[in-house]
Protein backbone atom coordinates (compact mmCIF):
# COMPACT_ATOMS: atom_id res chain seq x y z
CA UNK A 1 0.00 0.00 0.00
CA UNK A 2 1.53 3.55 -1.01
CA UNK A 3 0.95 6.82 0.93
CA UNK A 4 -1.32 9.50 -0.26
CA UNK A 5 0.09 11.92 -2.93
CA UNK A 6 1.76 15.19 -2.07
CA UNK A 7 2.01 13.96 1.83
CA UNK A 8 3.78 17.58 2.45
CA UNK A 9 0.34 18.98 1.98
CA UNK A 10 -1.54 16.20 3.17
CA UNK A 11 -3.38 16.08 6.32
CA UNK A 12 -4.83 12.92 8.13
CA UNK A 13 -7.07 12.73 11.29
CA UNK A 14 -5.62 11.75 14.78
CA UNK A 15 -8.46 12.80 17.11
CA UNK A 16 -11.91 12.34 16.56
CA UNK A 17 -14.60 15.64 16.75
CA UNK A 18 -15.75 13.63 19.94
CA UNK A 19 -12.06 13.72 21.62
CA UNK A 20 -11.57 17.25 20.42
CA UNK A 21 -15.03 18.25 22.26
CA UNK A 22 -14.01 16.33 25.69
CA UNK A 23 -10.28 18.00 25.88
CA UNK A 24 -12.08 20.96 25.31
CA UNK A 25 -13.95 20.72 28.11
CA UNK A 26 -11.25 19.38 30.30
CA UNK A 27 -9.05 21.75 29.62
CA UNK A 28 -11.56 24.39 30.43
CA UNK A 29 -12.68 22.87 34.21
CA UNK A 30 -8.97 22.33 34.82
CA UNK A 31 -8.38 26.01 34.36
CA UNK A 32 -11.36 26.91 35.49
CA UNK A 33 -10.74 25.00 39.21
CA UNK A 34 -7.13 26.19 39.25
CA UNK A 35 -8.17 29.83 38.98
CA UNK A 36 -10.95 29.84 41.52
CA UNK A 37 -9.21 26.87 43.50
CA UNK A 38 -6.25 29.34 44.21
CA UNK A 39 -8.06 31.92 46.41
CA UNK A 40 -10.02 29.10 48.06
CA UNK A 41 -7.01 27.53 49.07
CA UNK A 42 -4.34 30.39 49.75
CA UNK A 43 -7.59 32.26 51.33
CA UNK A 44 -4.86 34.50 54.14
CA UNK A 45 -2.98 35.37 51.62
CA UNK A 46 -3.68 39.67 50.45
CA UNK A 47 -3.31 38.82 46.75
CA UNK A 48 -5.40 35.61 47.14
CA UNK A 49 -8.55 38.15 48.57
CA UNK A 50 -8.07 40.60 45.69
CA UNK A 51 -8.46 37.67 42.91
CA UNK A 52 -11.25 36.48 44.85
CA UNK A 53 -12.86 40.02 44.36
CA UNK A 54 -12.58 40.27 41.12
CA UNK A 55 -14.56 37.21 40.53
CA UNK A 56 -17.48 37.94 43.11
CA UNK A 57 -15.86 37.27 46.51
CA UNK A 58 -15.41 33.99 47.84
CA UNK A 59 -18.78 33.22 47.83
CA UNK A 60 -19.25 33.37 44.05
CA UNK A 61 -15.61 31.95 43.85
CA UNK A 62 -16.75 29.31 46.06
CA UNK A 63 -19.79 28.08 43.18
CA UNK A 64 -17.87 29.08 40.15
CA UNK A 65 -15.22 26.45 41.39
CA UNK A 66 -18.17 23.53 42.30
CA UNK A 67 -19.55 24.29 38.67
CA UNK A 68 -16.49 23.77 37.12
CA UNK A 69 -15.82 20.61 39.22
CA UNK A 70 -19.42 19.60 37.58
CA UNK A 71 -18.22 19.88 34.13
CA UNK A 72 -14.83 17.73 34.85
CA UNK A 73 -17.28 14.77 36.75
CA UNK A 74 -19.88 14.86 33.89
CA UNK A 75 -16.66 15.18 31.19
CA UNK A 76 -15.03 11.73 33.16
CA UNK A 77 -18.54 10.34 33.35
CA UNK A 78 -18.71 10.45 29.80
CA UNK A 79 -15.39 9.80 28.72
CA UNK A 80 -15.21 6.53 30.73
CA UNK A 81 -18.95 5.52 29.30
CA UNK A 82 -17.42 5.80 25.71
CA UNK A 83 -14.83 3.80 26.60
CA UNK A 84 -16.95 1.21 27.74
CA UNK A 85 -19.37 1.06 24.93
CA UNK A 86 -16.65 0.85 22.33
CA UNK A 87 -14.83 -2.29 24.26
CA UNK A 88 -18.25 -3.91 25.85
CA UNK A 89 -20.76 -2.99 22.69
CA UNK A 90 -18.12 -2.26 19.69
CA UNK A 91 -15.90 -4.78 20.23
CA UNK A 92 -12.51 -2.59 20.20
CA UNK A 93 -10.78 -4.60 22.42
CA UNK A 94 -7.66 -2.88 20.76
CA UNK A 95 -8.04 0.29 23.24
CA UNK A 96 -7.28 -2.41 26.41
CA UNK A 97 -3.98 -3.65 24.75
CA UNK A 98 -1.53 -3.14 21.48
CA UNK A 99 -1.09 0.21 19.07
CA UNK A 100 -3.82 1.71 19.79
CA UNK A 101 -4.68 1.17 23.80
CA UNK A 102 -3.51 4.17 25.75
CA UNK A 103 -2.54 1.13 28.74
CA UNK A 104 1.04 1.04 29.60
CA UNK A 105 2.87 -1.89 28.08
CA UNK A 106 6.81 -3.11 27.76
CA UNK A 107 6.76 -1.58 24.79
CA UNK A 108 6.83 1.97 26.75
CA UNK A 109 9.40 1.45 29.21
CA UNK A 110 11.71 0.21 26.16
CA UNK A 111 11.27 3.53 24.48
CA UNK A 112 11.67 5.80 27.67
CA UNK A 113 14.28 4.49 27.97
CA UNK A 114 15.61 5.07 24.60
CA UNK A 115 14.52 8.31 24.84
CA UNK A 116 16.55 9.31 27.24
CA UNK A 117 19.73 7.84 25.58
CA UNK A 118 18.64 10.35 22.61
CA UNK A 119 19.00 13.33 25.04
CA UNK A 120 22.51 12.27 25.65
CA UNK A 121 23.47 11.57 22.25
CA UNK A 122 23.85 7.89 22.93
CA UNK A 123 21.44 6.29 20.41
CA UNK A 124 18.50 7.16 17.93
CA UNK A 125 15.16 8.53 18.56
CA UNK A 126 12.88 5.80 19.42
CA UNK A 127 10.08 5.11 16.82
CA UNK A 128 7.22 6.36 18.30
CA UNK A 129 3.86 4.90 17.88
CA UNK A 130 0.31 6.32 18.35
CA UNK A 131 0.35 7.28 21.85
CA UNK A 132 4.06 8.11 24.00
CA UNK A 133 5.12 7.08 27.28
CA UNK A 134 4.55 10.62 28.24
CA UNK A 135 1.02 10.95 26.65
CA UNK A 136 -0.09 7.71 28.45
CA UNK A 137 1.42 9.09 31.77
CA UNK A 138 -0.64 12.29 30.94
CA UNK A 139 -3.78 10.33 30.57
CA UNK A 140 -3.44 7.86 33.46
CA UNK A 141 -2.59 11.16 35.94
CA UNK A 142 -6.40 12.16 35.10
CA UNK A 143 -7.58 8.86 36.50
CA UNK A 144 -5.59 9.68 39.95
CA UNK A 145 -6.65 13.39 39.68
CA UNK A 146 -10.32 11.94 39.49
CA UNK A 147 -10.30 9.91 42.31
CA UNK A 148 -7.87 11.64 44.72
CA UNK A 149 -8.63 15.25 44.22
CA UNK A 150 -12.52 14.51 42.60
CA UNK A 151 -13.38 12.30 45.73
CA UNK A 152 -11.65 14.43 48.56
CA UNK A 153 -13.35 17.38 46.82
CA UNK A 154 -16.94 15.77 47.14
CA UNK A 155 -16.54 14.54 50.94
CA UNK A 156 -15.70 18.55 51.15
CA UNK A 157 -18.75 19.35 49.04
CA UNK A 158 -21.21 16.97 50.78
CA UNK A 159 -20.15 16.93 54.41
CA UNK A 160 -23.03 16.36 56.42
CA UNK A 161 -24.13 13.40 53.90
CA UNK A 162 -20.68 11.70 54.14
CA UNK A 163 -20.45 12.73 57.89
CA UNK A 164 -23.18 9.98 58.17
CA UNK A 165 -21.06 6.88 57.41
CA UNK A 166 -17.41 8.77 58.14
CA UNK A 167 -15.58 9.50 60.81
CA UNK A 168 -14.66 13.14 61.00
CA UNK A 169 -11.44 13.02 60.98
CA UNK A 170 -11.30 12.18 57.43
CA UNK A 171 -12.52 15.28 56.74
CA UNK A 172 -9.43 17.27 57.85
CA UNK A 173 -7.27 14.62 55.59
CA UNK A 174 -9.44 15.10 52.70
CA UNK A 175 -8.95 19.25 53.10
CA UNK A 176 -5.36 18.35 52.91
CA UNK A 177 -5.21 16.19 50.70
CA UNK A 178 -7.62 18.01 47.67
CA UNK A 179 -5.75 21.16 48.33
CA UNK A 180 -1.87 20.08 48.66
CA UNK A 181 -2.96 16.96 45.05
CA UNK A 182 -4.52 20.22 43.28
CA UNK A 183 -1.25 21.95 43.82
CA UNK A 184 0.40 19.10 42.23
CA UNK A 185 -1.69 18.85 39.72
CA UNK A 186 -1.72 22.43 38.60
CA UNK A 187 2.22 22.41 38.49
CA UNK A 188 2.53 19.22 36.61
CA UNK A 189 -0.10 20.24 33.99
CA UNK A 190 1.25 23.71 33.23
CA UNK A 191 4.44 23.02 33.10
CA UNK A 192 5.16 19.79 32.12
CA UNK A 193 2.16 18.63 30.09
CA UNK A 194 2.37 22.07 28.24
CA UNK A 195 6.07 22.07 27.72
CA UNK A 196 5.39 18.12 25.84
CA UNK A 197 2.49 19.28 24.24
CA UNK A 198 3.26 23.07 22.78
CA UNK A 199 6.45 24.33 24.18
CA UNK A 200 9.12 21.48 23.04
CA UNK A 201 11.32 23.22 20.22
CA UNK A 202 9.68 21.17 17.41
CA UNK A 203 5.85 21.96 18.79
CA UNK A 204 6.72 25.78 19.96
CA UNK A 205 4.80 28.08 19.93
CA UNK A 206 1.98 25.80 19.32
CA UNK A 207 0.23 22.19 18.67
CA UNK A 208 -2.78 22.80 17.35
CA UNK A 209 -3.73 19.22 16.84
CA UNK A 210 -5.76 18.77 20.00
CA UNK A 211 -7.88 21.75 18.71
CA UNK A 212 -8.54 20.34 15.16
CA UNK A 213 -8.49 17.00 15.69
CA UNK A 214 -5.69 16.75 12.08
CA UNK A 215 -2.10 16.78 11.77
CA UNK A 216 -0.01 16.67 8.59
CA UNK A 217 1.00 13.80 7.07
CA UNK A 218 4.65 14.37 6.62
CA UNK A 219 4.37 15.29 10.82
CA UNK A 220 2.66 11.79 11.66
CA UNK A 221 5.27 9.39 9.70
CA UNK A 222 8.88 11.97 10.95
CA UNK A 223 7.25 12.18 14.69
CA UNK A 224 4.97 8.72 14.65
CA UNK A 225 7.05 6.41 12.52
CA UNK A 226 5.85 3.17 14.41
CA UNK A 227 1.88 4.32 13.67
CA UNK A 228 2.32 5.63 10.20
CA UNK A 229 3.99 2.23 8.88
CA UNK A 230 1.35 0.40 10.77
CA UNK A 231 -1.92 2.45 8.95
CA UNK A 232 0.35 2.14 5.58
CA UNK A 233 0.84 -1.29 6.11
CA UNK A 234 -2.44 -2.17 6.84
CA UNK A 235 -3.93 0.55 3.85
CA UNK A 236 -5.38 2.38 6.94
CA UNK A 237 -4.14 5.94 5.40
CA UNK A 238 -6.89 6.94 2.57
CA UNK A 239 -9.39 6.82 5.34
CA UNK A 240 -7.67 8.82 7.62
CA UNK A 241 -6.63 11.62 5.05
CA UNK A 242 -8.73 14.68 6.38
CA UNK A 243 -9.41 18.55 5.22
CA UNK A 244 -6.55 20.62 6.01
CA UNK A 245 -7.58 22.89 8.83
CA UNK A 246 -8.96 26.63 7.96
CA UNK A 247 -7.23 29.19 8.67
CA UNK A 248 -9.94 29.94 11.08
CA UNK A 249 -9.82 27.01 12.99
CA UNK A 250 -5.87 27.28 13.14
CA UNK A 251 -6.17 30.78 14.38
CA UNK A 252 -8.67 29.49 16.80
CA UNK A 253 -6.26 26.78 17.96
CA UNK A 254 -3.48 28.89 18.59
CA UNK A 255 -5.58 31.83 20.58
CA UNK A 256 -6.87 29.43 22.86
CA UNK A 257 -4.04 26.97 23.13
CA UNK A 258 -2.19 30.58 24.04
CA UNK A 259 -4.61 31.75 26.43
CA UNK A 260 -4.30 28.89 28.39
CA UNK A 261 -0.52 28.39 28.29
CA UNK A 262 -0.04 32.26 29.51
CA UNK A 263 -2.86 31.83 32.12
CA UNK A 264 -1.22 28.30 33.38
CA UNK A 265 2.05 29.71 34.11
CA UNK A 266 1.10 33.21 35.42
CA UNK A 267 -1.11 30.73 37.99
CA UNK A 268 2.06 28.82 38.40
CA UNK A 269 4.70 31.41 39.07
CA UNK A 270 2.08 33.43 41.56
CA UNK A 271 1.39 30.18 43.14
CA UNK A 272 5.56 29.34 43.81
CA UNK A 273 5.75 33.10 44.89
CA UNK A 274 2.84 32.87 47.56
CA UNK A 275 4.07 29.54 48.79
CA UNK A 276 8.05 30.80 48.89
CA UNK A 277 6.56 34.07 50.65
CA UNK A 278 4.48 31.73 53.81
Amino acid sequence: MTEPSAPDATYVRRFSPVDVGLHAALMTSFLGLSLTGLPLLLSERPRAAVLARLMGGYGVTGTLHRGFALLMLATFGAHVARVLYRVYVRKETGLLWGPDSLVPQPRDVTEMLGHFRWFLGLGPRPRFGRFTYWEKFDYWAVFWGMGIIGGSGLLLWFPRFFSQVLPGWLFNVAFVIHGEEALLAMVFIFTVHFFNGHLRPEKFPMDTVIFTGRLPLAELRDERPAEYERMLRRGELPAAVAPAPTRQERRRGHVVGTIAVVLGLTMVVATLVALARS
